[in-house]
């Protein structure tokens, strides 16, 4: 079984890792990462490029046979829609059916996305939960997996960057270095 993960991960952090963990694990398979080239719901510009992104994937994930990095939408056309990038995969993957997982506050704005009738029958639509998060009932969902809470996005990380403040133990020591050697979010 092999899961897509989704985001625009700018930049990936620990929360964004547990959860594909957890998620690898219940699932018993591999998550793959998808970074956005550009997410429809989120137009405001990145800090770092979708190359950079994708390298700080990389980093994050080596060493870690249950998670990957998969570029595909980085060579699609932008917005980043998910079905674009799931019938893309449908063919290069012939006969390699996904699981595509979702946070709930995605699974929240599901009827809203491109296509989103579409979804079924490329992918199986999973959403993650965080203990008490609040699930939309929505008939394209398939199953929800409990996945643990942890209180760090991108835009706290980015905004410490900004600031000057630490993100030690926010990303992994990698990320961090590759932030600072690129001069990121500054």
């Amino acid at each position: 079984m092999e899961a897509l993960f989704g985001g625009s991960f700018d930049p990936v952090h620990i929360g964004h890792l547990v959860v594909a963990e957890a998620a690898a694990e219940q699932l018993g398979g591999t998550v793959r990462f998808v970074p956005a080239r550009e997410q429809p719901f989120k137009r405001a510009a990145h800090g770092a490029t979708p190359e950079q992104r994708a390298e700080m994937l990389d980093l994050a994930v080596a060493g870690n046979p249950r998670l990957a990095v998969e570029r595909i939408e980085l060579g699609l056309a932008a917005p980043s829609y998910t079905v674009r990038t799931l019938q893309a995969l449908a063919r290069r993957e012939p006969g390699n059916r996904f699981t595509l997982l979702l946070g709930a506050d995605a699974a929240q704005e599901l009827p809203s996305w491109h296509e989103v009738e579409a979804l079924p029958g490329l992918a199986d639509l999973v959403v993650l939960a965080r203990p008490g998060a609040s699930v939309p009932r929505h008939p394209l969902i398939a199953r929800v997996l409990e996945v643990p809470a942890v209180g760090i996005s991108a835009t706290m990380i980015r905004d410490r960057v900004r600031r000057g403040r630490s993100i030690r133990y926010l990303v992994p020591d990698a990320v961090r270095d590759y932030i600072a050697a690129r001069g990121l979010y500054r």
